[in-house]
Order: C-alpha cells, then sequence, then structure tokens
C-alpha cells in the first residue's frame, strides 16, 4: 500500500506540473485512493461547453491492478453506459503499470472526440451514431444541456 500512495502522489504531482488540456484530478477531500477528475467538452463535439465529472477509485495494489474509474455526469455516448462504465481496454486486459491517470484523461477526451462504435457498451447508440449522425449529434448535445452544463 505504501508503494501504491507514492505513486497516487507522484502522479497527483505530476497532473498539477503538466495537466492534460480540458481535464482535472485530484483527491475528494483526504483520501488519497479516491480522486475526481473534471473533463470538459471540446469545442468541435457534441459534448462542447459541458463538465463531466469522472470518479477515480484506486486499488490498494495500484498500478498493479487498474483504477475503477466512471462517469459521474450522465452522457450520450457508445462507449459509456447509463450507470457511467467505460468500455475501455486499457482500463481492464489491457492495464499495465506504465499508464497513468493522466494518460486515461487523456484518451478520455479523445474518446469524447472520437466515439468507438465498433467496440460500443451500448449498441443503440454505437447503431444510432453509424447510422444517423445528425441524430446522435442532436442528442449528445441535449444530453450535455441538460446534465452537463448546471
Amino acid at each position: 500500500m505504501a508503494s501504491a500512495s507514492k505513486r497516487i502522489l507522484k502522479e497527483l504531482k505530476d497532473l498539477h506540473k503538466d495537466p492534460p488540456s480540458h481535464c482535472s484530478a485530484g483527491p475528494v477531500a483526504e483520501d488519497m485512493f479516491h480522486w475526481q477528475a473534471t473533463i470538459m467538452g471540446s469545442p468541435e463535439t457534441p459534448y462542447a461547453g459541458g463538465v463531466f465529472f469522472v470518479s477515480i477509485h484506486f486499488p490498494r495494489n495500484y498500478p498493479y491492478d487498474p483504477p475503477k474509474v466512471f462517469f459521474k455526469t450522465m452522457v450520450y455516448h457508445p462507449n459509456i453506459d447509463r450507470n457511467g462504465s467505460i468500455c475501455v481496454d486499457n482500463l481492464k486486459e489491457q492495464w499495465t503499470p506504465a499508464i497513468t491517470i493522466s494518460k486515461v484523461l487523456l484518451y478520455f477526451c479523445s474518446l469524447l472526440t472520437d466515439p468507438n462504435p465498433d467496440d460500443s457498451l451500448v449498441p443503440e447508440i454505437a447503431n444510432v451514431y453509424k447510422t444517423d449522425r445528425s441524430k446522435y449529434e442532436s442528442t449528445a448535445r441535449s444530453w450535455t444541456q441538460k446534465y452537463a452544463m448546471g
């Protein structure tokens, strides 16, 4: 656990020194093993203007096991379900200790910009994304206004 704390502290310092664009993260209260991250929707996407909150729980043997990460803000997206679960190989079978929270946040930013409908968690949304892009974008915009701007 001491090595997990040390690693988490180092990542926090690195995040403050060199924060990824459109993202921030840090501990909730005094609990170094529970962070909240904020992701700003990119201007060129239907998520523009939205502020999305993400919960990060580090396991006791981090970085050897991946953190549990989920969106607390509702988001209309093929790779994120209503519970905030995210379909990401990097947080499951492809996790390695070389991955940092900064990289995870950058990945989420790029996922909001470029969804991956071929590896979706929500097939219905993936289908709308593939077959009716303007409907997908207008629904994502309205969810962003409803859940991420207020």
